[in-house]
């Protein structure tokens, strides 16, 4: 029979990390894994004593007691269901593992500078050696440590590291991967299911796709581990699964998975059955806008179906609990249901619960829901109001959830509308434990580690930045007891970063997973010394302070302006003209002008701003362009933004209509905008928003106006004409066509005198046309319609991924690239064929497009991107020195756009974009804006 216990909970206090002994063993690894072990499966705790024993128990005590014997009557066997039926609740178990089950070899690891994890995050050891064997850490010393271990070893690699930074691999806690495969196709989308808000039953192992062109990119990116998650359609979207991004002999997603909860396996009669191993099982959770998009749940309707899954779960374990009182018994199998086991196994404590959730409505109703039915919360995902209420969190059933996180990606939606970037320090402040993650493809999980990088530039230590995709993340997902760290009997999971991981543009040099060195004949840089050393965490005390006072809604203008300054300590100018007296040193502002530059410029009289910039830059103003930024506020609110352009090209005839000018719906004073101001970027370029051929006329305008009308605010209000070349739609074919006929002339095509003329202005060379298409074919196309029909166009191609391949081309005939995002993803079928950039090629597409004489910009998609701007031109450069001198990467993001973009076109004067002061390397995460002159201003905002 079973008998059951309800365990007291023990809340863990918080920043409660439980500390790991350095060697697994059967004892340690159930006493710590991961802190779940000891107070999360304490729910209901399952003691199960056999009929057999239970009565030979019974029996010794009797004679013990009383002082005679009795005979003892063979036990009659147990029915078949019964005994199934009580292996249904067995307790979850912590496997200890010597030795990988999938893979076996050696690897010497020597001389590393090796991030262990231990110690709270805080230990680094120099010059260490790490020994892996058998798919498992066996060994971390010093060469000598390692003689017997070699003396024992026919056969190992030897990889001396001179140094470098070794870490555990990275756990991404939120990934689509292979769910949501890429490139994107109707055949393997399969991340959500459509037909209710409701579905536990859900597996995203069933829709798991090992063709995903997207492995070998995450593993390039240090990606070891990660919790595929079903999608946020609904309420609860099904089951979610832990794999690692690598082929296996078997080749199949069971061979993937981490510890499988449950695996086809050899019974002892030699059938295959599907059996239950005891591992942690995971489900995906959603609430707020999702399901009301898609299945027109309010957050009422979606606490409600939320309370009647639990329900049912609950009547479910009700009746699982009462045949376990009595198996012996029972006539009728162990109560069961394909749809809401689950639900019963997550109140049993057994099943990892991940929340899609972001405002703290949200957030409470969730809290509330665990209480009510007393199940634990591994993580609340994306979060983005979790800051603001860290105390809230700490009140969910059990132990104090998790907190999965962007650095970055906010302002999307109205529930994202209050993401602060300062967030992951002021929770790690608040006690919690905080974990980046991708939500691949919505992030490249290539780059979670950029993720990080990001939080500690804005206040995260560094010991928390890196534990938030490694050690917290493997803790959250339960497997603390074997990822996370770098420990003896720990999986052999490891990275080789060519930098300090958190340096901007760190790149892993290898990746091993199982102990097996996962990137082929990798392309490798060797950075200069400083980027191997701990960098700081940003100060920004001030500014996480006032997201918290402000509730998530800071006055994010600037609060001083001065039109005297003086720059001290200024080591680089990089302005057109502006030559300094010697060193530069010091620099003078007046009325928004440099009125003089060097370090023996003298001050003339009068009250002067001193602003110190340690070492720092004074630089043009940035460029954003490629999203709809001062068009938009919200993405997902329509009455945020100007709206969808007309479109002339309806059916198969252009028709008599518009030609659209962005400008007149401009937006000024969105967050994205001012946020990214802050950030240097002073200067937006957007065209009319469509998904159609024709978008329309661009226009540049200043991030810091407040209306259109504000000095400054518009720079060229008809900057170039902008199409749209993908497969949606018309054909590809149809598109060119009418391009062709436009271009040529093509007066017999109904068109209004607009449209006509300013393609005859593009024919000549006169309005530059920017065309956005990634694929390669189309922009091969392009070119012969260059060739073929006006060969004084000015052409400029946004996207690009794929124009690598005709850059011999590109360049002869002049058309130019901006390449957006900064960094190739294949998300669809058009951008399969990328130029990954290290370790998997030597060029980054923006190095190997110059180093082919192309005029190259980067761009970005998202609004809330335009921030990231000078982190982008950095790691580009970062990427390749041997390219890229920083005046030329810098060019990428100012006067290259103006080119590419034709802001100087049909204008009198070039275009202003201001100039901004960094404090410190403006190539660096550390380095930040002190001051900023917008264009046309005749003072400097101070921040």
């Amino acid at each position: 029979m079973a008998i059951q216990a309800r365990a007291v909970p023990r809340r863990a206090a918080p920043g409660d990390v439980e500390k790991a002994p350095l060697v697994d063993t059967p004892d340690n690894i159930e006493a710590e894994g991961d802190d779940d072990n000891k107070h999360a499966r304490r729910l209901t705790t399952h003691f199960y004593v056999h009929p057999i024993l239970l009565f030979l128990i019974v029996g010794g005590l009797c004679l013990r007691n009383f002082g005679f014997p009795f005979p003892s009557p063979a036990p009659e066997p147990l029915p078949p269901f019964v005994e199934d039926g009580m292996k249904q609740t067995l307790p979850l178990r912590v496997s200890v593992r010597t030795v990988s089950p999938r893979e076996t070899g050696a690897v010497w690891l020597k001389n590393a500078t090796l991030w262990t994890g231990e110690n709270d995050g805080e230990e680094v050891l120099y010059g260490a050696d790490v020994w892996l064997d058998g798919g498992v850490i066996r060994r971390i010393g010093k060469a000598d440590d390692m003689v017997d271990l070699l003396a024992a070893s026919k056969d190992y690699e030897e990889v001396e590291l001179n140094g470098a930074w070794v870490t555990p691999g990275i756990v991404d806690v939120h990934s689509h991967l292979a769910v949501d495969a890429s490139p994107e196709l109707k055949g393997n989308s399969d991340t959500n299911s459509w037909k209710a808000s409701i579905q536990p039953w859900l597996r995203s192992l069933d829709g798991f796709n090992t063709h995903d062109q997207a492995f070998n990119l995450s593993i390039s990116g240090g990606i070891t581990t990660m919790l595929v998650l079903p999608g946020s359609a609904g309420n609860i979207g099904g089951q979610a699964f832990t794999f690692k991004p690598r082929w296996t002999k078997e080749n199949s997603p069971q061979s993937m998975q981490v510890e499988p909860p449950f695996v086809i396996e050899e019974s002892d009669s030699g059938e295959n059955q599907w059996t239950r191993t005891g591992a942690w099982r995971h489900i995906k959770h959603a609430c707020g806008e999702n399901p009301l998009r898609v299945y027109g749940n309010t957050r009422m309707d979606s606490a409600y179906d939320f309370r009647r899954a639990y329900t049912e779960g609950a009547k479910l374990k009700e009746r699982q609990d009462r045949w376990c009182l009595s198996p012996k018994t029972q006539t009728e199998p162990f109560p069961s249901s394909l749809e809401w086991e689950v639900m019963s196994d997550i109140i049993r404590g057994n099943v990892k619960v991940n929340i899609h959730c972001y405002e703290t409505v949200d957030l409470q109703d969730l809290v509330r829901i665990s209480n009510e039915f007393q199940f634990p919360i591994a993580a609340f995902h994306h979060a983005h109001e979790a800051y603001m209420v860290p105390d809230l969190i700490k009140q969910a059933w059990g132990p104090t959830p998790g907190v999965a996180i962007f650095a970055n990606n906010a302002r999307y939606k109205r529930e994202a509308y209050r993401g602060t970037p300062y967030a992951p320090k002021i929770l790690a402040d608040a006690g919690l434990r905080v974990s980046m993650k991708s939500d691949h493809p919505v992030l490249d999980s290539r780059f979670l580690v950029y993720e990080a990088a990001q939080a500690h530039a804005f206040g995260l230590n560094f010991s928390e930045s890196l534990s938030s995709v490694t050690t917290h993340s493997a803790r959250i997902m339960g497997l603390g007891h074997r990822i996370g760290y770098v420990r003896p009997g720990y999986d052999a999971d490891i990275v080789v970063w060519d930098s300090f991981p958190l340096t901007l543009g760190a790149t892993p040099k290898q990746t091993y997973i199982d102990g097996i060195p996962q990137i082929i004949s990798p392309h490798n840089f060797n950075k200069p010394s400083a980027a191997q050393d701990i960098s700081p965490a940003g100060d920004y005390d001030k500014e996480a302070q006032e997201a918290i006072d402000s509730r998530g809604d800071p006055n994010l203008r600037p609060k001083k302006s001065s039109s005297a300054i003086v720059f001290e300590g200024v080591q680089n100018l990089y302005l057109d003209g502006v030559t300094a007296q010697g060193e530069p040193g010091r620099v003078v502002v007046q009325n928004g002008e440099i009125a003089c530059a060097g370090k023996d410029c003298v001050v003339a009289e009068g009250e002067y701003e001193v602003v110190q910039l340690n070492g720092g830059s004074i630089a043009p103003g940035l460029i954003t362009t490629g999203s709809k930024l001062g068009l938009i506020e919200i993405a997902q609110e329509k009455v945020t933004s100007d709206g969808i352009a007309y479109d002339p090209l309806s059916g198969t005839e252009l028709l008599d209509g518009l030609l659209v000018h962005a400008v007149d719906g401009a937006r000024f004073e969105g967050k994205d905008e001012l946020m990214a101001y802050q950030a240097g970027v002073t200067t937006g370029v957007t065209s009319p928003m469509t998904s159609k051929f024709f978008s329309g006329l661009s226009y540049s305008f200043s991030t810091s106006a407040s209306h259109a009308l504000a000095p400054g605010a518009i720079g060229n209000a008809a900057a170039a004409l902008h199409l749209n070349l993908d497969n949606s739609g018309a054909s590809v074919s149809s598109k060119i066509a009418l391009l062709r006929s436009l271009l040529s002339g093509g007066d017999s095509l109904k068109a209004s005198d607009e449209l006509h003329d300013a393609f005859k202005s593009a024919a000549a060379g006169d309005l530059r046309l920017v065309i956005s298409t990634h694929s390669a074919d189309a922009i091969a196309t392009l070119i012969r319609v260059k060739r073929e029909v006006a060969p004084k166009l000015k052409l400029t191609i946004v996207g690009g991924f794929e124009s690598w391949m005709l850059a011999e081309e590109l360049a002869q005939e002049k058309i130019g690239v901006i390449v957006a995002p900064s960094r190739s993803f294949p998300a669809s079928w058009d951008q399969r064929r990328i130029l990954a950039g290290p370790p998997i090629t030597n060029h980054t597409l923006p190095s190997y497009l110059a180093s082919h004489g192309v005029t190259v910009g980067l761009g970005i998609t998202e609004e809330c991107d335009a921030r990231l701007t000078r982190y982008d031109m950095a790691w580009t450069y970062a990427s390749s020195p041997n390219v890229f001198s920083k005046p030329d990467a810098i060019a990428l993001v100012t006067t290259n756009l103006q080119e590419l973009l034709g802001l100087n076109d049909g204008v009198q004067a070039k275009a202003d974009l201001g100039f901004v002061a960094y404090e410190g390397d403006m190539f660096s995460f550390e380095s930040r804006v002190r001051a900023v002159r917008a264009p046309g201003a005749d003072s400097m905002d101070l921040f």
